[in-house]
């Protein structure tokens, strides 16, 4: 016989015991145990109309895809820029992202997930921008808030806008290459008619000799004098109890309102038109309770006690929303940084906190560019897809 066969039970044990132990081993290999990493392909709609795809880890923060399309538009002053799901949202119904989602959190389907890049704070003086690709985007944003009626303008703002546009587009009039309504398929009103291109063609002609970083920052000079500039509107109702009452500028309560966020404060519209703002400095505290939002206003010059308003808000969701973008824009524009923002402004608990840069932090960082003026391509802006009708009359895109 073998003399393995002749060996003590207890030994033979041993031997099938370490056996068992290396094919264990051999079974559990690093290799056998990673996990895969599940990517995910994300398209994002880009403020010239263009779309950029892109693969991230599927439980990637979101600064991640964020900082992805950043890069790829060769965007240093990103700070003012984010990103919104489902870009046929209107502003007031769009859902913005944390930089610190991780994508599954929301994200069911197989993909592509669609996003959209925008502007997130208008800054309330463009000029202090230190690029020229950082204008350049700020402009594609506001011809957009423009032609879909988001940014109201008058006739002669119009005129003035679309004059720019056309220069920073075409560059100057050439009339042996531009014929008599070569600004007819460029869109820069919702309501564009011949007349109003008639204007702006007679204004376009004057600008001989002006580039287009010139023409875009005349652009943003009249843009950001526009009362509803960089304002995030948001439905709501006046709402009363024991603690809130109906503000004095307010005669009833349950009247439809639009609450504005913007860089100075909170605005409150009626029917279009403003009927009271509130500044950053007056408002001691803001806070939701179900579709509830209230604000905590500093006493008046002649006043002894604090006051609060109430708003009633569509749904729980819209009212937290707001109240996350009052706390974004009050430490974006109001904080020198975002680390320790004033306890009384932020209440109920909530663990959300602005976690970007200020505007502060990121003109000091703006101001360490160093970098050569970046070479980019300036991409046409909206046309009409449908030809002027015979009469004369307004397109219909």
């Amino acid at each position: 016989q073998h003399p393995d066969q002749e060996r003590p039970g207890q030994e033979q044990e041993e031997d099938q015991e370490s056996h068992r132990s290396s094919t264990s081993r051999l079974s559990k290999s690093p290799l056998r145990g990673v996990k895969k990493v599940k990517m995910m392909q994300c398209k994002i709609t880009l403020l010239d109309g263009t779309d950029y795809t892109v693969n991230v880890e599927k439980r990637a923060k979101g600064h991640v895809l964020f900082d992805k399309v950043c890069e790829h538009l060769n965007l240093l002053e990103k700070d003012y820029f984010g990103y919104v799901i489902n870009p046929s949202y209107l502003p007031f119904n769009a859902k913005r992202l944390n930089p610190k989602f991780i994508c599954s959190s929301f994200c069911v389907s197989a993909g592509p997930w669609n996003f959209a890049f925008n502007v997130k704070f208008y800054p309330p003086d463009p000029s202090q921008l230190s690029e020229d690709i950082t204008r350049y985007y700020l402009c594609l944003q506001l011809r957009d808030d423009v032609v879909s009626g988001r940014l109201p303008c008058s006739f002669a703002t119009h005129t003035l806008l679309g004059s720019y546009t056309v220069q920073s587009e075409l560059g100057d009039y050439d009339p042996e290459e531009m014929g008599s309504d070569y600004v007819s398929e460029i869109r820069f009103a919702p309501n564009q008619t011949k007349e109003l291109e008639e204007k702006v063609m007679e204004l376009h002609k004057t600008y001989k000799g002006m580039t287009p970083a010139e023409a875009e920052i005349h652009f943003l000079e009249n843009a950001k004098k526009l009362s509803m500039y960089g304002v995030d509107l948001h439905h709501a109702k006046v709402t009363s109890n024991d603690k809130v009452v109906v503000p004095f500028f307010m005669d009833s309560e349950g009247v439809e309102i639009m609450l504005g966020v913007c860089s100075s404060g909170l605005l409150i519209y009626r029917d279009r038109l403003r009927i009271n703002r509130f500044a950053w400095p007056k408002i001691l505290k803001i806070s939701y309770k179900r579709n509830n939002f209230y604000i905590k206003i500093r006493p008046g010059e002649f006043e002894q006690f604090e006051s609060t308003i109430g708003f009633k808000l569509p749904n729980h969701r819209a009212s937290k929303r707001l109240w996350k973008v009052c706390v974004e824009h009050h430490t974006f524009f109001r904080l020198v940084s975002p680390e320790a923002p004033p306890k009384k402004f932020l209440s109920l608990g909530s663990k959300f906190r602005y976690s970007g840069r200020t505007q502060a932090q990121t003109r000091r960082a703006s101001a360490q560019i160093a970098r050569p003026a970046p070479l980019f391509e300036r991409t046409s802006s909206k046309r009409y897809n449908m030809s002027r009708s015979l009469d004369g009359g307004e397109r219909v895109s």
